[in-house]
């Protein structure tokens, strides 16, 4: 797939999409060619039937994403024009991964800090190995945190441990983190990747059109009340029990079989 640079990937391997943020060298530190390149491999994905689950990956052993990367911050935020540019990558960026109607998972083995912990709050699960450490160091570097970003973490942990990440800007470890909610499962480094492919098929074999739906009434829920979109909910609902799936589905019960979704 292209993607317009070697430090961010998109392959498919049956049902899974994988995005891999391929810069190990720095930590797979988000570089502005990655941010640019996030929205072409997950509208690709999202176009492709055959993929059912999205999984976002760090390459090597250290980390999944440590953070930006800093030392592009003086050729691309060295002034407010340049700033804006950069910011407006970042926001592309983060409405292809918060619009997905796939489901998608954080594979996280190692430093997941700053941008890093925002890119894994965009997904719909985070399963980490029990040698990741998770924070935002913004207090110790003078940035701030737009209001989007810190909903998702408050909406996912709490105010009061949202409020510890950001103002003690330690690093958490895998069992705080599983604790406060901040990850779903945590694993052993050598049982993450079988972890990530057992939750993919579980998902990947189910309905695509029931998930698509819960993950919209999910995410209606999490709006104010008068910003929701409910009637999408309801039409995503139905077009549930309009589905062949929903055919196949009884069918399948009746005859005691594992249902083969289609999507349609």
């Amino acid at each position: 797939m292209e993607t317009g640079t070697q430090r961010l990937l998109g392959e498919k391997d049956g049902a899974i999409g994988w995005m891999i943020f391929n810069h190990p060298e720095r930590r797979n530190a988000l570089s502005i060619d990655m941010w640019q390149g996030i929205p072409r491999v997950l509208d690709a994905f999202e176009a492709d039937p055959e993929v059912r689950v999205i999984v976002f990956k760090g390459a090597g052993d250290k980390a999944f994403i440590s953070g930006a990367d800093i030392s592009q911050f003086g050729e691309h935020r060295d002034s407010k024009a340049a700033n804006d540019i950069y910011n407006d990558h970042i926001a592309a960026a983060t409405r292809a991964m918060t619009s997905l109607s796939k489901p998608s998972i954080a594979m996280v083995g190692g430093f997941c800090i700053g941008g890093g912990l925002a890119v894994a709050l965009t997904c719909d699960l985070r399963i980490c190995s029990d040698d990741s450490r998770f924070g935002i160091p913004a207090a110790r570097l003078g940035l701030g945190y737009g209001f989007d970003g810190l909903k998702a973490l408050a909406d996912l942990v709490g105010p009061s441990y949202a409020k510890e990440i950001l103002f003690t800007a330690r690093h958490f470890d895998a069992a705080e983190a599983l604790r406060i909610g901040l990850v779903n499962r945590v694993t052993s480094r050598d049982e993450l990747e079988p972890a990530i492919w057992h939750y993919a098929d579980q998902i990947g074999q189910n309905a695509p059109l029931t998930v698509k739906a819960a993950k919209m009434a999910v995410r209606e829920a999490m709006k104010d009340p008068d910003r929701r979109k409910l009637d999408d909910v309801a039409a995503a609902v139905d077009a549930c029990f309009q589905s062949a799936d929903y055919a196949e589905g009884r069918k399948a019960f009746m005859e005691k079989r594992k249902p083969v979704f289609r999507g349609i």
